[in-house]
């Protein structure tokens, strides 16, 4: 009969080899991400004695965690190295944070009214968009610069900036329509089901690093308590008017490229 560490070790090898990815790597991812959400469930418990939040807030921090850290197992097979790097494990730390940060606003009820823990939020959303920067010289530091870690990267970013589009229009800093800031990279990503082309590899271009950077400053300063309309509703409207002009010449790009034969 087999024993426990024979079990685990066949069970990681079994999944290794399902998703086509080595398998030191998927040992080094999953001891990796698995160690993060434990410690990520650890800060939401100790969190959760705040008066603000509770049991639903430690649930919340672990499902979206695990759901995203899932994803990236699922995505390894683009990452061709065999170890997960430490690039990427800076992502997935920004990404525990984006759950703390996620769950706090499913919880919102009480953090309306407290603005010291909207303030601990804009920290927190301030400390990532700086932690933002480092991936990317690890990467290029250690040399482990890969698809999966770009598409990581991004993700992570473009779930944390719905999350604080969301919370925007809950504090009714701006319109409704704010959340368009958040649900537009996902809107582009339906449209590529719709159009082939839109689904297109896009030229590397710092104006793309430079919007997303705006929308996430735009949106952290939303969080603010003394930021309120008119001038929240101005800085969302011009967050959204330039995130509009980016997509568009991406779009552009991709619709006027030629098709390439079958």
């Amino acid at each position: 009969m087999a024993s426990e560490p024979d079990r685990l070790g066949e069970w990681r090898h079994g999944w290794a080899d399902r998703l086509s990815v080595s398998r030191p790597l998927f040992r080094d991812a999953l001891v990796n991400l698995v160690s993060l959400l434990a410690v990520t469930t650890l800060v939401a418990v100790a969190l959760s004695f705040r008066p603000e939040l509770g049991w639903d807030f430690i649930a919340w921090s672990v499902v979206c965690a695990t759901l995203i850290f899932a994803l990236a197992i699922a995505a390894l097979p683009e990452h061709p190295f065999d170890r997960f790097g430490y690039a990427n494990l800076v992502t997935a730390f920004r990404a525990a944070l984006v759950s703390l940060m996620g769950a706090a606003f499913l919880c919102f009820e009480a953090l309306s009214n407290d603005d010291a823990v909207l303030l601990g939020l804009v920290g927190i959303v301030i400390f990532s968009l700086a932690l933002d920067g480092v991936d990317g010289y690890l990467a290029r530091r250690y040399r482990q610069e890969s698809a999966f870690g770009a598409r990581f990267d991004m993700e992570v970013d473009a779930l944390m900036i719905l999350i604080l589009s969301f919370a925007a229009a809950l504090l009714d800093k701006a319109g409704v329509w704010v959340v368009l800031i958040g649900l537009m990279r996902y809107g582009f990503i339906a449209a590529g089901w719709v159009d082939a082309r839109l689904e297109g590899e896009l030229f590397p271009s710092f104006r793309r690093k430079l919007v997303c950077v705006v929308q996430i400053s735009a949106l952290c300063l939303l969080l603010v308590p003394s930021v309120v309309p008119p001038v929240s509703t101005t800085i969302a409207f011009l967050a959204l008017l330039l995130l509009v002009y980016s997509f568009a010449v991406d779009i552009r790009y991709l619709l006027r490229r030629p098709v390439a034969a079958a």
